[in-house]
């Protein structure tokens, strides 16, 4: 059982001070009506009517029970905004991400590879001549440098001079490295080049590996295999891998801001796979006339189908073309539908706006 005490004492007509072990407080009123507020409950007003019993009691105070729930509620609805915000973020992104997916599928052909000068390569001048004695232009700088080197008085002082002319004579010796990597560098291209325009195909293959020409195109999932037999004439065979390049559902924000998936419309699924294989096609017949002196490109496109008949995927050709390098060059790629543009070159293509691709012969 606890103990505790009250005290009350009165400092004036009707106001009273109270005293108790936990708290204290003061009240002040008539009989009937009396207005108390005490440092734990706060503060109240009481009324009553003499000698009737009734009463009424109101508080003035907040509990510390009900301000904690209080400041909860506000930082659930804080996060709850900030979740909110988080969401309409994010469904921008995706949005933003699904619109750009779409303009680089129908923008491919247009950047292109600019065009190697293997005419120009091959008669550029060498960097130096070695022949006569000459040296690079790096050796030169270093060697000027070290000639004019004249000691500080920091230099004299700490006896660094030493120190600061073998320092000197290292750089000449790895300027003079440079120049000979610039000189080897400058001998392999024209040797490459001279092979390009006599037209050896062992080198045409080199130049592929090395410049990469299609490498963006790989991000899709995109393989190629290059076959020559004739120094003017190449044939490219190109995996398209269709099912993981166009999206199949339709990505859109609401009024409210909200992600909105639909599923993309079979018809311009379709369109859609279709630009993409006629836009990588382009892309790829201008970069192989940027990079070769070939006259004609012949292109298949291959994917893989469900062959109905046995039951398996295999691969098929669903486009094969034969693209000139003259005609290529007339097109105005900024304004062309892909589509369009290749059903004025020799080819094949059965394409079905409500099917799809289906499989071809090769040119």
């Amino acid at each position: 059982m606890g103990f505790g005490f009250r005290k009350s004492f009165k400092i004036a007509p009707g106001v009273r001070v109270n005293v108790g072990s936990k708290s204290i407080g003061v009240s002040a009123g008539v009989k009937g009506l009396r207005y108390s507020v005490n440092s734990r409950t706060g503060s109240r007003v009481t009324a009553s009517i003499p000698g009737t019993g009734l009463s009424y009691s109101a508080s003035g105070s907040r509990s510390r029970k009900s301000s904690a729930y209080q400041r909860q509620a506000d930082i659930n609805r804080r996060q709850r905004e900030i979740e909110k915000m988080n969401e309409l973020e994010q469904a921008r992104l995706a949005v933003e991400a699904y619109e750009n997916t779409i303009d680089r599928i129908h923008s491919i052909h247009i950047e292109a590879d600019d065009p190697v000068n293997w005419v120009k390569i091959r008669s550029s001048a060498a960097p130096y001549n070695r022949n006569l004695g000459e040296i690079g232009a790096n050796e030169k700088i270093a060697v000027d440098k070290m000639q004019n080197y004249k000691p500080g008085v920091l230099s004299k002082l700490f006896k660094q001079q030493q120190s600061d002319e073998q320092k000197l004579r290292e750089e000449v010796l790895a300027a003079r490295e440079n120049d000979k990597q610039d000189y080897q560098a400058w001998e392999r291209d024209v040797r490459v080049a001279t092979k390009v325009l006599e037209g050896d195909i062992d080198t045409y293959f080199q130049v592929i590996e090395e410049f990469a020409p299609l490498d963006d195109l790989t991000e899709f999932g995109s393989g190629f295999e290059f076959f020559c037999e004739n120094p003017k004439i190449m044939e490219v065979e190109f995996e398209v891998n269709l099912d993981s390049v166009v999206p199949k559902e339709q990505l859109s924000l609401t009024q409210t801001g909200k992600l909105s998936r639909k599923q993309m419309p079979k018809g311009k699924f379709f369109d859609i796979q279709q630009d993409y294989v006629c836009s990588c096609v382009l892309r790829i017949a201008r970069d192989m006339f940027a990079l070769l002196p070939l006259h004609t490109v012949y292109i298949h496109a291959v994917d893989t189908q469900l062959n109905t008949a046995t039951g398996y995927f295999e691969k098929v050709t669903i486009l094969s073309v034969k693209l000139a390098k003259g005609e290529v060059n007339r097109l105005n790629f900024a304004n062309i539908d892909c589509s369009d543009a290749i059903e004025t070159f020799e080819h094949k293509m059965n394409f079905k706006k409500t099917k799809g691709f289906e499989a071809v012969d090769r040119l």
